[in-house]
């Protein structure tokens, strides 16, 4: 995994596991990998995944079963659609509606590119 200078690394932990549930590779209610293989999958120290892990299960997306590991709560995708839409309607829409507005481009305008896009998901290409 490339880490980004931006943002701390369990938070882009965080988002990789959250981006995992979201594309179905991990299910709700489903045992994650553990700390220790997702440390050595991601190559991270063991403690940076714990503090991912807290900070998911504060956020009720998974859940520790105690001698067993952590799962994947069952609305999990429902919490995390939420707050990524939270995230991104604060965060990001505002720039992208002031690039649109400098730019000149309107909604209708990026209409075709996104149904591409969206065609291209749907048929399982990577674009």
């Amino acid at each position: 995994m490339e880490f980004k200078d931006t943002q701390a690394i369990y938070l882009q932990i965080a988002d990789y596991i959250n981006e995992q549930i979201l594309l179905g590779k991990w299910q709700p209610e489903e045992k994650i990998p553990s700390v220790r293989e997702l440390a050595v999958t991601l190559e991270v120290n063991p403690n940076t995944v714990m503090r991912t892990c807290e900070l998911l299960q504060q956020q009720e997306i998974i859940a520790n079963k105690r001698g067993i590991g952590y799962f994947i709560q069952s609305d999990a995708v429902k919490k995390i659609i939420a707050a990524k839409k939270e995230a991104f309607i604060s965060n990001e829409l505002p720039q992208f509606f002031r690039n649109l507005f400098l730019l000149d481009i309107t909604l209708d305008d990026l209409k075709p590119y996104y149904a591409t896009f969206r065609q291209n998901k749907l048929n399982g290409h990577e674009n």
